[in-house]
C-alpha cells in the first residue's frame, strides 16, 4: 500500500494542447483537491488533444508508470465527433465502474438538462480508479462535491492509501464496522 495519494489529472482539449488558450479545467481539479483533501497528495498533470490513442497512453502512463491511485480526466465526454475520452478510457481499462457515470449524470441533472448528453465513465486499471469529469470548472466542482464521497473507500478497497477529507467540502463514506460479540 502506498503511503501518499497520487492523483493523475488529464485535460483533454485540442485547443489547450495547441496553446490556443490556457487549460483551466486541470487546474480546477487540482484546486478542488487542495480544498477537499486533508491527506497529503501529489498530482501528475497531462494535457493531451482529443485523440483516442494519446488519451489512452496518458492514462496508462499515469496508472502503470506514475502509480496514480486516482486518475481524473476532464473534457471530451460529450456527443461531439471529437469527444472520445470515454472510449479511450474503456480501451485501457480492466473493468468498468458504471455507477460513477450514472452518479455524475444524476448530479449534473440538478443543474442542467443537458447532463443527459454526457458520456462520462468510471473504470479500473490495475489498482487505479479512472473517472471522466466534464470540461467546465464549475461542473467539475459540482460533481466532485458529491461524487468524491465514494472515491476514498473505492481506493482503500484496492489497497490504496486512506484518504481523509475536509467535512466542510465532502464527507468520505466508509461503512460502519460490525461489532463482533464473543
Amino acid at each position: 500500500m502506498s503511503e501518499i495519494l497520487t492523483v493523475g489529472v488529464v485535460t483533454v482539449s485540442d485547443r489547450a494542447s495547441r496553446g490556443d488558450y490556457d487549460d483551466i479545467s486541470g487546474p480546477a481539479i487540482e484546486a478542488w483537491l487542495k480544498r477537499a483533501l486533508v491527506t497529503p497528495f501529489e498530482t501528475c498533470v497531462r494535457l493531451v488533444p482529443d485523440e483516442r490513442g494519446q488519451i489512452g497512453d496518458a492514462i496508462v502512463e499515469l496508472c502503470d508508470i506514475q502509480g496514480c491511485q486516482l486518475v481524473l480526466t476532464t473534457g471530451g465526454t460529450g456527443p461531439a465527433v471529437r469527444d472520445v475520452t470515454p472510449e479511450a478510457t474503456l480501451d485501457v481499462a480492466d473493468r468498468e465502474m458504471p455507477g460513477f457515470g450514472e452518479r455524475m449524470r444524476q448530479i449534473s441533472l440538478k443543474y442542467v438538462p443537458t447532463a443527459i448528453l454526457s458520456r462520462q465513465v468510471g473504470a479500473l486499471r490495475g489498482r487505479s480508479l479512472i473517472v471522466n469529469l466534464p470540461g467546465s470548472p464549475r461542473s467539475i466542482a459540482e460533481i466532485l462535491d458529491e461524487l468524491f464521497e465514494a472515491i476514498p473507500y473505492c481506493i482503500e478497497l484496492m489497497d490504496g492509501p486512506i484518504i481523509e477529507t475536509d467535512p466542510e467540502v465532502v464527507v468520505a463514506f466508509r461503512p460502519k464496522k460490525k461489532k463482533v460479540t464473543p
